[in-house]
């Protein structure tokens, strides 16, 4: 039996694989680079500010989602009232309101559109019902694509008479299914649905896979939940439960070396420590994996994998702000979307989400701190000229256009820095910056998408470069397919 794990990145992918694996009574040592814990979601701290570093909005909480059922195994549930209101979308026809009840939220959205109410109507119910059946298998969540036999039969077992429904949809694109419904050429319809997969799905309507776009677009409707002080206590909780099942969670650790050699893992740190391990969970981004593994481990890393560390993803800009929200109308709302209608990257779109007025985690009395974020090229960053520019162009751009929608955001500001790509590579250790993992299209989602087996024994890849993918919900479920892997057991049946 493996007893000694080794997770190397305390992000939400990995503290789900190693709390899990301590509750079973595993030897875990999770090593993190930073000073924070919660890759993506961790925090930082400006006196007297605190700001998410980049996920906000909190999801799989709901009763049998993927966080919830984590943490009621661990012995930590987290109660929260779902959002009525999940977020605002501001686009250039106007303002929609994305609500957790789905037909108000399907009625007011089509109501935008009245000449095609009826064909968003029937869009809607039919991505609903493929939604509904394809998320059934998020209970079992078996693992895709399968490695071995193990997984093929748990695959096999989870499936039932009402997932043939689903074949004939694995080749389709959202694109596909608005063209059935006579809604291809309604470009502000395409727009608002383009707004709310590129932050989730990394990619828009023409290219993602139906499927998969199908259950981003219907899971707010499952719960969406404001946390108080930000998604970082998801991994404060599972870090907690790994030290209390005996773990061990060590920062800053930065790993440098990564080796398999007699049927042993061995690593080194930038301090000189050494490790020994049976197993390791790989939470850090898989373009680092040529850099710590020995150049004869490279050529056995799986084919995907190995195409996939060479691929380029987005980066972003993100903007950290504080507020004095007297001298606003009225508060900011925690979600809002908003878009100029240009694009959905370079400023033109972004995610904006704002702390409770009486959240005292993040802001004094008074105050909101709210983080803002766009996607963005890697290729407009390159030089430092042009880094500069970008950084500049991007945050003009964004706080422009919220000037336009808020009046007086830009005299109400207290405090403002930026966080451009190098700064998110310093931080999270993510090579040029790249956030999100890759574009869940037909080519790459998946049966196409990356395994959590690397192809090395022993070593399990978590993250958002792993199926399903970004978000906290994903990178949990390749974080609890490297447990089941390394422990031979289903875990959260």
């Amino acid at each position: 039996m493996t007893k000694r794990i080794l997770v190397v990145g305390a992000g939400i992918g990995g503290l789900t694989a190693g709390s899990l694996l301590a509750k079973e009574g595993y030897e875990v040592t999770v090593l993190e680079a930073a000073a924070e814990i919660g890759g993506c979601a961790a925090k930082y701290k400006r006196h007297p500010y605190l700001f998410p570093v980049g996920a906000t909005l909190g999801m799989g909480l709901e009763p049998g989602g993927i966080h919830e059922r984590v943490f009621r195994h661990l012995g930590k549930p987290m109660d929260l009232e779902p959002l009525k209101r999940v977020m605002e979308m501001v686009h250039p026809i106007g303002t929609f309101v994305f609500h957790k009840d789905r037909r108000r939220h399907v009625r007011e959205l089509a109501n935008h559109f009245p000449e095609h109410k009826t064909a968003i109507l029937s869009f809607y119910a039919e991505l609903y019902r493929t939604a509904r059946i394809t998320r059934t298998l998020m209970g079992p969540l078996p693992a895709l694509p399968p490695a071995n036999a193990r997984e093929w039969a748990a695959l096999t077992k989870a499936l039932r008479p009402v997932h043939l429904r689903l074949l004939p949809k694995f080749q389709l694109t959202l694109g596909d299914v608005l063209k059935k419904h006579g809604l291809h050429e309604l470009d502000a319809f395409r727009h608002v649905l383009d707004g709310l997969l590129i932050d989730s799905m990394q990619t828009t309507t023409e290219d993602v896979s139906y499927l998969l776009a199908a259950v981003a677009l219907d899971i707010y409707h499952e719960g969406a939940y404001y946390v108080p002080g930000g998604l970082y206590r998801f991994a404060e909780l599972m870090a907690d439960s790994i030290k209390e099942n005996g773990g061990k969670v060590k920062k800053p650790r930065t790993v440098q070396t990564l080796e398999h050699k007699d049927g042993v893992w061995h690593a080194s740190d930038q301090r000189g420590n050494s490790y020994e391990a049976d197993a390791v969970v790989f939470n850090a981004p898989i373009h680092l994996l040529t850099e710590l593994l020995p150049v004869d481990h490279h050529h056995r890393l799986k084919r995907p994998l190995q195409e996939g560390i060479s691929t380029e993803t987005w980066t972003t800009l993100t903007l950290y702000l504080a507020i004095e929200a007297e001298k606003l109308a009225e508060p900011l709302p925690e979600f809002r979307q908003l878009s100029s209608g240009t694009a959905m990257d370079e400023g033109h779109h972004f995610f904006m989400s704002a702390s409770r007025m009486n959240d005292r985690l993040r802001a004094p009395e008074g105050f909101q701190t709210v983080t803002i974020s766009t996607h963005s090229k890697p290729g407009y960053w390159q030089s430092q000229e042009d880094y500069e520019a970008m950084r500049t162009e991007l945050s003009e751009r964004m706080l422009d256009l919220i000037e336009q929608h808020i009046p007086g955001f830009r005299s109400a500001i207290v405090h403002v820095e930026s966080g451009a790509p190098l700064a998110w590579q310093h931080y999270t250790g993510r090579p040029n910056g790249y956030v999100g993992g890759f574009a869940q299209t037909l080519d790459a989602a998946l049966f196409k998408s990356i395994s959590h087996h690397s192809g090395l024994p022993g070593l399990y890849l978590t993250g958002d470069h792993i199926f399903p993918g970004g978000g906290t919900i994903g990178v949990a479920a390749s974080g609890i397919r490297c447990a089941r892997s390394i422990s031979g057991k289903a875990l959260l049946t």
